[in-house]
């Protein structure tokens, strides 16, 4: 079950979940709107609270700031054939990098799911930036970037909503209300339609201030101090970034922020299969019961593992292995994870202002690292003036048929990832006037002699079986 199984009864079926980066963030998310006080579902839970001044003051500013950019045309009522969508409010505290509420926040949406195909909309899809294109773009060239902010843009198309709470509605409307709608002249969060929407305008107004269109450059408000569960520090000579108020959010979530803390995020692995603490279920083991969290303990860790904490990737992603039949022996060497970060909440990535910002990648592969499976495991690292911007640890798809082969295999993954890191790296250096290192190759480091040779003379006979 999830974390919320309280307050929403959401239970996953753990063979058909999919444990992808979406699922980390939607966990993440999950875990950062959790408090001790559950933020209002609806207008009237705001009047409950003590705290309504500052929700119905939130509502306020949201209104007069969507009226002032005449989002909302005339009220009238609804024309025949058409279907209005639904809307909801949403309401959030704002916290700052120390999870201190720092704003009440209330927001206007749209219920997009309520919208037709082909008539409400015709197009949804819009580029967004991953976590590697933030690093290695924002962060790792520390001195740069640029700041717009474009929330409002034209519908394509012609929607009416119902009349939301906090609209003053005319006299003559008032009693004929639930016949009545309003139509949208600019798009609203939540349609179906409004990232790529968004999207095209911003780079309509981008170009048309000169920049240069290109889908790997973030944009953001100012200096960024908070962002999606990243705690940035402007330092001096360089930024700083971590989860440190994540972390604790979830050790205490998960009843771990009381745990003695270990110095390593997993216990050492046994050459024997039927001794191997991360060996699948067997036949007589008992079976994990929904009451506990396994799905939701990956899912958190997961986007930890893929943000700053590069140093329990491995260990993700041998547990993510069992989500679909996990045991009490997988769920101790989650709480293990845990431990270790009870020990190490403050460790995150620094990238200095003046270090340079040369390319190195590291790769490497664990020759059946899954020996129940028979898989290899790879992994690499880039780091771009010392630190790390890149990095994957993941079981390879196919049987390497020697430890020669999955070092082939590993490499062959870090270096697609080299040539796009570079082509990120190539374009900022292009648009930001920076001496462009182009023709310097990017060096990368490998321990297998027999891969190093192969890749050296682009290749050698095949003399053995296991050279092929």
């Amino acid at each position: 079950m999830s974390m919320s199984f309280t307050t929403s009864g959401k239970i996953w079926d753990r063979k058909s979940i999919i444990l992808d980066n979406v699922f980390a963030y939607n966990i993440a998310v999950e875990i950062t709107s959790l408090d001790d006080e559950m933020e209002p579902r609806s207008v009237e839970e705001c009047k409950q609270r003590n705290d309504w001044d500052k929700w119905k003051e939130a509502i306020e500013v949201d209104v007069n700031s969507l009226s002032k950019r005449e989002v909302f045309g005339p009220i009238g009522k609804t024309p025949l054939g058409i279907k209005p969508v639904g809307y909801k409010w949403v309401f959030v505290r704002k916290r700052n990098e120390n999870n201190e509420v720092v704003r009440y926040k209330a927001r206007l949406v749209a219920q997009g799911f309520s919208q037709r195909p082909g008539i409400d909309y015709m197009e949804t899809y819009s580029p967004v930036v991953d976590s590697i294109t933030l690093r290695s773009s924002k962060f790792g060239y520390a001195s740069n970037g640029c700041c717009y902010n474009i929330p409002i843009w034209l519908v394509d198309n012609e929607i009416y909503m119902k009349i939301p709470e906090g609209l003053k509605v005319p006299e003559e409307y008032r009693h004929s209300q639930d016949m009545c709608s309003i139509r949208l002249q600019k798009s609203l969060y939540g349609l179906k339609q409004s990232g790529r929407m968004w999207y095209n305008r911003l780079s309509q107004y981008l170009l048309k201030d000169g920049y240069k269109n290109d889908r790997i450059c973030p944009c953001d408000l100012g200096k960024t101090k908070f962002f999606l569960g990243l705690q940035i520090e402007h330092l001096k000579n360089g930024i700083f970034i971590h989860q440190s108020a994540y972390t604790e959010k979830i050790l205490k979530k998960f009843y771990m922020d009381k745990a003695h803390p270990l110095s390593t995020p997993m216990v050492v692995r046994s050459l024997d299969p039927k001794k191997d603490p991360f060996r699948p279920h067997e036949n007589e083991e008992e079976l994990l019961g929904p009451e506990v969290p396994y799905l939701s303990a990956i899912g958190a860790l997961m986007y930890l593992a893929n943000n700053t904490r590069l140093d329990i990737s491995f260990s993700v992603s041998l547990l993510a292995r069992f989500s679909s039949f996990p045991t009490r022996r997988h769920w101790n060497d989650v709480k293990h994870v845990f431990q270790y970060l009870q020990g190490s909440v403050d460790k995150g990535l620094f990238y200095a202002n003046n270090s340079g910002h040369q390319l190195i990648g590291y790769a490497d592969a664990g020759y059946l690292s899954d020996p129940h499976k028979c898989r290899s495991q790879t992994g690499y690292l880039f780091t771009s003036g010392g630190t790390a911007i890149s990095w994957r640890s993941t079981k390879q798809t196919i049987a390497a048929t020697s430890s020669n082969h999955s070092e082939i295999i590993a490499i062959h993954e870090a270096s697609r990832e080299c040539v796009w890191l570079r082509s990120i790296t190539q374009h900022i250096q292009e648009t930001c006037g920076l001496p462009s290192s182009k023709k310097t190759p990017t060096v990368m480091y490998e321990d297998n002699t027999a891969c190093i040779e192969q890749l050296k003379y682009r290749g050698v006979p095949i003399t053995t079986p296991s050279s092929k």
